[in-house]
């Protein structure tokens, strides 16, 4: 930095919107902001990377240098913390929303799991339902939460009810808010921000995965700290398959509307080019498909299947498009026989609720998780 900001150049200034230590020297790194916009923003106390500057105003992304080791030595700090762990996944990407290795990080901290994104979901879901198989899922992960909540960071909903358990349960201590990429938690801190400063939209968000860089701490009234977390990369989330046109077709913002199809066996049901559904065998039946509504969802015969794919891949079968289906990963068939009624789960994606008595497959790309759960409709 020039003689200009030689006052400031003790100081550790971070970008507000990612937690990034600021720097003005290297325009490719982490944090660079223009010695202008740095004077700029410690006068309006809105000091953002250019990063995040870009990101906020014409939702521009730029990729980021972290590695698994600074996420690493980022966990590692939260199992030497004395505070409440906020947990918070993807109720659509439950499995893709999982840490890694978690249970090793925490310690002996307390963990409140949080769901978001329950706006989304059909009202004839009942959430106490849904909110015990999280529960099951966290423990069959080595978790053990002393509390489940959902929320709407988006539509902020039941966000006030969030802050009570939160108060509940810190006691007297920091909290620490984590979660993979693209489950948003910084739009969560975002609203709980807001509802206890008035404060708007202080922490970059985005629908791209990874915008927060470093640990942000955000001071509570009691002397103690909010600390927002990076999202911990997860490859294996439906997030990271997808380009960002196309995750804009396929991840839900509204509440998801049933879709149901009278099948024989021996049908497939394509979603878009991105995953597909198979009924292998069973009587002619009803299934119900949850996604997002603007998905075109396309049936054909399973013996024409694999042709079909290859012909129509980008172009009557998107996402993926055709300018991205070359990179787009292969699918793969996870079989399940069906003993009660269930739900054959996409990860990120959706699920289609099927009979007992069924055998049926669903493929993703490969990595992402297809899992079978208890009916929750």
């Amino acid at each position: 930095m020039t003689e200009a900001l030689t006052e400031i150049e003790d100081e550790e200034l971070r970008c507000i919107g990612c937690g990034a230590l600021i720097q003005s020297d290297d325009p490719a790194g982490i944090g660079y902001t223009p010695e202008s916009a740095i004077k700029k923003g410690l006068e309006t106390d809105e000091l953002y990377c250019q990063r995040c500057f870009r990101l906020r105003h014409y939702n521009e992304i730029a990729p980021v240098s972290l590695t698994d080791d600074d996420f690493l030595r980022l966990l590692n700090q939260i199992r030497d913390a004395d505070a409440l762990i906020v947990y918070v996944i993807d109720i659509f990407d439950f499995n893709g929303s999982l840490i890694p290795g978690l249970h090793r990080f925490v310690g002996d901290n307390p963990i409140l799991l949080v769901g978001n994104k329950e706006d989304i979901l059909p009202r004839s879901l009942k959430r106490t339902k849904l909110m015990d198989w999280m529960r099951q899922q966290a423990n069959l992960s080595g978790l053990r939460p002393i509390d489940v909540a959902m929320v709407s960071a988006k539509r902020n909903n039941q966000v006030s009810d969030l802050l009570e358990k939160i108060n509940k349960y810190r006691e007297n201590r920091d909290v620490y808010v984590v979660g993979v990429t693209n489950v948003g938690k910084s739009t969560l801190i975002n609203q709980i921000i807001k509802s206890t400063t008035g404060v708007k939209e202080l922490i970059t968000t985005s629908r791209f995965p990874g915008t927060t860089l470093d640990k942000i701490q955000i001071p509570l009234d009691d002397g103690h700290e909010l600390v927002d977390t990076p999202g911990i990369i997860h490859a294996e989330q439906m997030a990271h398959v997808l380009s960002a046109q196309a995750l804009k077709l396929v991840a839900p913002q509204k509440e998801i509307k049933p879709r149901t199809f009278q099948l024989n066996d021996q049908q497939t049901i394509f979603l878009g080019g991105v995953a597909r559904f198979d009924y292998v065998k069973g009587p002619r039946s009803g299934v119900v498909a949850y996604f997002d509504n603007n998905l075109n969802l396309h049936r054909t015969k399973l013996e024409n299947a694999d042709a079909f794919y290859e012909k129509h891949m980008g172009g009557l079968l998107t996402p993926p498009t055709a300018d991205d289906k070359d990179d787009f990963p292969e699918l793969e068939r996870h079989e399940f026989h069906i003993d009660q009624k269930s739900d054959l789960v996409i990860e990120g994606l959706g699920w289609v609720t099927v009979p007992a008595g069924t055998t049926v497959a669903g493929w993703a790309p490969v990595g992402v998780s297809v899992l079978v759960r208890k009916a929750m409709i």
